[in-house]
């Protein structure tokens, strides 16, 4: 019975300690147009996983939060290397929509970098690093 009980405590504050471990990361989002639809937060570990759009974690948000074109949002991450993306998607339809050219219509952008050349980003030009502690991301939407 007391093995039992000691199991049933070590696994416990096993348990406890690595919920604690896992931080929320904070995404300031700037230049949001509208307050029509949610947005996506799409996270990325490798270039191959970008490349593939295949993302590690994705969260969606309402834009209740949404003033003067600013948010916030929290992202629960283990620490470690990601690329972070952001889709405005005003229709709710889960994916990027774009004209006739392949321009996108809707808003998006990417952490800590800001493009400005019609050129995809690399996975390496907006990773950031989450393995310390505070660390705060910024994402200016961008619309073509």
């Amino acid at each position: 019975m007391t093995k039992t009980l000691f199991f049933c405590i070590g696994l416990f504050f096993i348990i406890h300690s690595s919920r604690a471990q896992t931080p929320d990361t904070r995404v300031s989002i700037v230049g949001v147009r509208s307050g029509k639809g949610r947005i996506v937060v799409n996270v990325f570990k490798d270039n191959e996983t970008y490349d593939k759009q295949q993302p590690y974690k994705q969260f969606l948000f309402d834009k209740k939060g949404l003033a003067g074109g600013k948010m916030s949002v929290s992202c629960t991450l283990q620490p470690g290397v990601y690329g972070i993306t952001l889709l405005d998607d005003e229709n709710e339809n889960g994916k990027i929509d774009k004209n006739m050219l392949g321009i996108p219509k809707e808003g998006f952008g990417f952490s800590n970098f800001f493009m400005d050349k019609m050129k995809k980003p690399a996975f390496d030009d907006f990773k950031v690093d989450l393995r310390s502690t505070g660390v705060n991301v910024e994402i200016k939407v961008k619309y073509m």
